[in-house]
């Protein structure tokens, strides 16, 4: 009956052995893994750090461009009180142009495609003005 003992005392301390082994490996595998996952984290930062510059730099370049766009839309507002004299339909075209200001200067802060558009209207309008007030002039 004692051998039974020693047997049974035998295959708890071989099965104890083989728990220990499969836990061991099993911290083994996940210290890997979560050092794989420390890994991708910090490239996840690092790509995150990257789109939050980026963003930086889109929303300072729209910000210029919106000053800017305000700027020219001031030198627009001065250029048509002084030409009132020209009429009505000066008169209108001045608020259309205001307008149209407005629309850019509120989309020139979402999407920037759209206000380097509205630079280019700008400019439109301003050689527009001075081609009038010239042949006016003249």
């Amino acid at each position: 009956m004692e051998i039974l003992l020693y047997i049974a005392a035998f295959i708890a301390v071989i099965a104890f052995v083989v728990l220990v082994y499969y836990v061991v490996v099993t911290l083994k595998t996940t210290r890997e893994t979560l050092s794989e996952v420390t890994e991708t984290l910090q490239s996840l930062e690092k790509q995150v750090e990257g789109v939050t510059s980026e963003t930086t730099q889109l929303l300072t370049k729209t910000n210029r461009i919106a000053d800017d766009m305000n700027e020219k839309t001031s030198k627009l507002d001065t250029l048509f009180d002084g030409a009132k004299g020209i009429g009505d339909s000066l008169k209108d075209f001045s608020y259309s142009v205001k307008e149209i200001s407005n629309a850019i200067s509120h989309t020139s802060r979402e999407e920037q495609e759209k206000t380097a558009q509205a630079v280019k209207w700008g400019a439109a309008i301003v050689d527009y003005v001075s081609n009038r007030k010239n042949k006016k002039e003249k």
